[in-house]
């Protein structure tokens, strides 16, 4: 009797679990074993992993390693790796003002020092859909893109003639025939590539935002918020306590990817 009641007590406390478990917007998909101090996501779902051994690694989405750089730090820990194309992959260090580019197989293909082209001040780059580099220099308040070489492609007219307060951009993403140039305490200002500004979204205070497809991501009080550029609707989503401690977080792909000690787990987004 006893035992039938403890089975059929273990029976419903499993059922609720799975069913809160099913309940969530977040699925469960792997766990990417590791001791890492950063990571990415391109849009193949290609993960790149900055260990403790100063290497950058790449890892496939079946979980097949495909390259290993093993310099990594040689300008220190880098501030930022754009992976908008898994062809070609950015390592940017802002303490030096110096950007490493990469290959496919994360071979070394060059090193630009944005200082000896007299730019001195940029916090944020991005690789541009056409395999040159976005950056807003933050002294003479434009966005500007440079070839492989440093050389200035195009510049956009001082923000200064545009905005009545000057944004300090965190982050610069290349989608879709627009350049999306984030600051938290501003928003989102689009533009363009021809370097026209053609829309501002007021979403504050997100963090580790991304434009994936059509949708906008980023993170805030403990929820994801994801905005559908064709449908203009806004959603937000709690983040559930099973998720645990992380040290970062990111959405793309339809994914969330947490870092945490011992690994990165990934969830889908339902």
């Amino acid at each position: 009797m006893k035992q039938g009641i403890l089975i059929a007590l273990f029976c419903f406390f499993a059922a609720v679990s799975a069913s809160a478990q099913e309940d969530s917007v977040f699925k469960f998909i792997k766990t990417i074993r590791g001791e890492f101090s950063y990571f990415n996501v391109d849009n193949l779902d290609n993960v790149y992993l900055v260990n403790y051994g100063n290497q950058l690694k790449k890892i496939k989405s079946n979980g097949d390693s495909v390259a290993v750089f093993n310099d990594v730090k040689r300008f220190g820990n880098p501030s930022y790796v754009d992976v908008t194309n898994p062809l070609k992959i950015l390592l940017y260090y802002r303490n030096y003002s110096t950007i490493v580019a990469l290959d496919r197989f994360l071979a070394f293909r060059n090193t630009i020092n944005l200082r000896s082209q007299q730019i001195f001040l940029v916090n944020s780059i991005a690789l541009s859909y056409d395999n040159n580099i976005w950056l807003f220099d933050e002294e003479d308040f434009k966005l500007k893109k440079i070839d492989e070489q440093g050389k200035l492609l195009q510049e956009t007219v001082g923000w200064r003639l545009l905005f009545d307060s000057m944004p300090s951009p965190t982050r610069i993403i290349d989608r879709d025939n627009f350049v999306y140039v984030y600051d938290p305490e501003k928003g989102f200002y689009i533009f363009d590539y021809y370097g026209t500004f053609k829309n501002r979204l007021a979403f504050l205070h997100w963090n580790n935002v991304e434009v994936s497809g059509q949708t906008i991501y980023g993170f805030a009080d403990g929820k994801l918020f994801s905005y559908a550029l064709n449908s203009l609707q806004l959603k937000e989503y709690k983040l559930p306590a099973f998720f645990g401690s992380y040290q970062a977080i990111k959405a793309m792909n339809r994914k969330i990817y947490l870092l945490k000690e011992g690994g990165i787990d990934v969830y889908e987004i339902r």
